[in-house]
C-alpha cells in the first residue's frame, strides 16, 4: 500500500514538473492521473489498491458515528426514563480478529461507544469480555457488533 501512496504522488510531482505549473490544480491533475494509471494496471500489484482500503477506512469511521450518535440517545433514552429498568451484562464475545492493532481497534470502538466497556480480552485474544448497561438479547448483541465494528475492521486491514 505504501508503494502505491508513493507512486501516486511520484507521477503527480512528475506532472507538475512536466507541465512546469507549480499549482494546486496541477498537482491534483497529477494525482488523479496517477490514480487512473495504478488502476489501469492493478493487476501488477499483490495487493489490493490503496483508494479500496481508505474508502474501507472512511466507512469504519461513518459506522463508528453512527453507533455513537445512536448509542448517546439509547443510553440517554434510559437515563431519563422515570423508572430505571436496566438489564446490565457481562457476555463473552468471540472475535476472528487476529492481529494485535485489529484487536485493539475492535475494543477501543465499543469502549468509546456509550454504554458498554471491553473489560478484558482473553489470553488467546480470541474473546473480548464486555459490560453492556442494557441487554436483552446476549446473541442480538454480539451480531450488532460482529456485524458493524468487526466486518469493517475485516474490510480495512484484509487485502
Amino acid at each position: 500500500m505504501a508503494f502505491q501512496i508513493l507512486l501516486n504522488f511520484f507521477i503527480a510531482i512528475t506532472w507538475v514538473l512536466i507541465t512546469a505549473s507549480f499549482t494546486p490544480p496541477t498537482f491534483i491533475i497529477g494525482y488523479i492521473i496517477g490514480l487512473l494509471l495504478l488502476i489501469l494496471t492493478r493487476r501488477f500489484y499483490k495487493n489490493r489498491l490503496y483508494v479500496g482500503r481508505l474508502w474501507a477506512c472512511v466507512k469504519l469511521t461513518g459506522i463508528f458515528f453512527k453507533e455513537l450518535i445512536l448509542s448517546n440517545i439509547s443510553v440517554a433514552m434510559l437515563v431519563l426514563k422515570p423508572k430505571l429498568e436496566l438489564q446490565p451484562m457481562i457476555f463473552a464475545m468471540p472475535t476472528v480478529l487476529e492481529k494485535d492493532w485489529e484487536i485493539t481497534l475492535l475494543a477501543s470502538l465499543i469502549t468509546l461507544t456509550p454504554g458498554t466497556i471491553v473489560i478484558h480480552v482473553s489470553d488467546d485474544q480470541r474473546t473480548l469480555y464486555v459490560h453492556a448497561i442494557d441487554v436483552d438479547d446476549v446473541e442480538e448483541a454480539i451480531n450488532s457488533i460482529k456485524q458493524s465494528f468487526e466486518k469493517a475492521i475485516l474490510e480495512v486491514s484484509r487485502t
